[in-house]
């Protein structure tokens, strides 16, 4: 099996790169070798790739600093996996895409669950559920 891991020298995609080895060929990559921004890089490393599947650890996940960089956090965590999914869609890869409890407003007593109604309350979490949005599109 040959998996593209996308962010792999961040927090997520180094423990991701160490647990998938076993599993088969990993290619793993990061910016600015592809960039989120630049849906030219995301099908230049899929289409020469052709990896089965995909795991796209990468986002843009300074919380705060989002709210200042709007269209920097919806272009990496938004716009970027749709076109990612797209990709995967066209190589007949499967995508593994992380999201964020930030895509919750944080009021529940009890533990979210992928079925829970989002409503987040900031940017960061904006961009993520409408990466998951554009990702399901696909």
């Amino acid at each position: 099996m040959k998996i593209l891991l996308i962010g792999n020298t961040g927090q997520l995609g180094w423990e991701l790169q160490r647990s998938l080895l076993p599993l088969g060929e990993v290619v793993g990559i990061d910016f600015p070798d592809i960039n989120l921004t630049d849906n030219s890089t995301i099908s230049d490393w899929i289409q020469a790739e052709k990896p089965d599947v995909i795991f796209n650890a990468a986002a843009y996940t300074a919380v705060d600093q989002a709210e200042n960089e709007k269209d920097l956090a919806y272009q990496i965590n938004a716009v970027g996996p749709g076109f990612l999914a797209e990709e995967a869609a066209s190589v007949g890869a499967i995508l593994v895409h992380y999201s964020t409890d930030y895509v919750f407003d944080g009021t529940k007593e009890r533990p979210y669950q992928e079925i829970d109604i989002p409503n987040p309350i900031n940017v960061y979490g904006e961009s993520k559920l409408a990466g998951e949005q554009k990702i399901d599109q696909v």
